[in-house]
């Protein structure tokens, strides 16, 4: 799914940020959300979150599984998994049940394991505690603004 020729057996995607999209806000959605291009924001889904490697993230996400690719500064909270493939930059802290990470894949933070049994079961905040960072919050320069400049030209070059 990130690059590779192999079919997904994920299911379909009902949400998708193309290549070359910048979303400023914050996403809520049910289902599959895929991310390809740019979000400066949190994304919450009640289903599970890709995020390729041409994608970046500037925000937290909270999901049920999350599969990155590409970058991320911000925080994780998976009530399921947390897959970190070699192309990933994880930036920030991840609260998960599982968190598999393949070799090459960048983790700058700390983890939590949660036990996801009923009665200790993540649920996704409605409102967080922690404020949310706003468009122009994030108009300073970040190291992930040049990964994500350099995958979307390798992404166009190829």
């Amino acid at each position: 799914m990130f690059g590779h020729k192999s079919s997904s057996s994920h299911g379909n995607i009902d949400t998708l940020i193309g290549v070359s999209s910048i979303f400023e806000g914050n996403i809520q959605s049910q289902g599959t959300v895929r991310i390809d291009g740019k979000v400066i924001g949190d994304v919450r889904v009640d289903g599970d979150v890709f995020l390729g490697c041409s994608g970046m993230i500037t925000g937290n996400i909270y999901a049920t599984n999350v599969y990155l690719s590409g970058a991320l500064e911000g925080n994780i909270t998976a009530s399921g998994s947390l897959k970190l493939l070699s192309t990933a930059k994880l930036y920030g802290d991840i609260q998960v049940h599982s968190f598999i990470a393949d070799e090459g894949g960048v983790f700058e933070g700390k983890c939590s394991m949660v036990d996801t049994t009923e009665e200790n079961q993540v649920f996704l905040p409605e409102n967080p505690s922690k404020k949310s960072l706003t468009a122009k919050d994030y108009k300073k320069s970040s190291v992930l603004e040049q990964v994500y400049e350099d995958r979307k030209n390798e992404l166009t070059t190829d």
